[in-house]
């Protein structure tokens, strides 16, 4: 087994912001371990796909073990799965906080608590997380208390992180999206989701992808929360 390849874990790697991210560290020759509940399996030898529930601390064991013993190694992970349930805040159930916190909480905590303790063996390596614009610029009329509580233990993390684990060659970064046009969204809502940014559209998956192609690729940037958002974090 050959280990010489730089190795980046995706998780919510099956469709959206997450495929992305897989097509384009492979493009980097990256080798890829892709998780998601409903991934497929991957005809490129240098992709290895782990389905489960990322909040799940066996699915988190099951990704990093299994890419260690076919890759033999953890250079960068990017925690990409999330979920955001829109309802007015005494609208939300028990069902969906757990849901929520289980994906934007614990699949954020068990994986990162397992790919850093990778890193260290090789005194370098790079956390990205994917976490949300409206943890800084709440919309009138956008549900986000559930998003807020989530993405936004994400940011605070992401800087105290970056901080313990700096001495030690690990850097650690988010990326704060605005509203990314995925299938999540449909045609009849874009003008609408359009005009929530100063620039006045949504963004694309790609402009995430390369946010955070460009943390991956800048070593002295660390406990930074970039903001790729059309401008909504700095006012409306």
């Amino acid at each position: 087994m050959s280990t010489h390849q730089k190795v980046v874990v995706v998780t919510g790697a099956s469709q959206g912001i997450g495929a992305d991210v897989v097509k384009a560290f492979r493009k980097l020759d990256y080798r890829v371990v892709a998780t998601a509940r409903s991934i497929k399996p991957s005809d490129d030898p240098n992709v290895l796909a782990v389905a489960g529930d990322i909040g799940n601390p066996e699915t988190a064991q099951r990704v990093i073990s299994e890419a260690v013993a076919k890759f033999g190694r953890i250079d960068t992970l990017v925690n990409n799965a999330g979920i955001y349930i829109g309802k007015p805040f005494t609208e939300n159930t028990r069902e969906d906080y757990a849901a929520v916190m289980n994906v934007n909480m614990a699949g954020f905590y068990h994986i990162t608590q397992l790919a850093i303790a990778e890193m260290e063996k090789q005194a370098g390596g790079h956390v990205v997380s994917v976490t949300a614009s409206v943890v800084d610029q709440a919309i009138s009329g956008i549900y986000s208390v559930l998003a807020a509580l989530t993405k936004g233990g994400l940011n605070a993390a992401t800087k105290s992180l970056a901080i313990e684990y700096a001495r030690k060659g690990i850097r650690v970064n988010a990326v704060a999206p605005g509203i990314i046009k995925t299938p999540m969204h449909p045609a009849q809502y874009h003008d609408m989701l359009d005009a929530l940014h100063p620039l006045g559209r949504m963004g694309e998956t790609s402009d995430i992808t390369n946010a955070i192609l460009f943390l991956e690729s800048a070593p002295f940037i660390t406990g930074e929360i970039l903001h790729v958002d059309g401008g909504q974090s700095a006012g409306r």
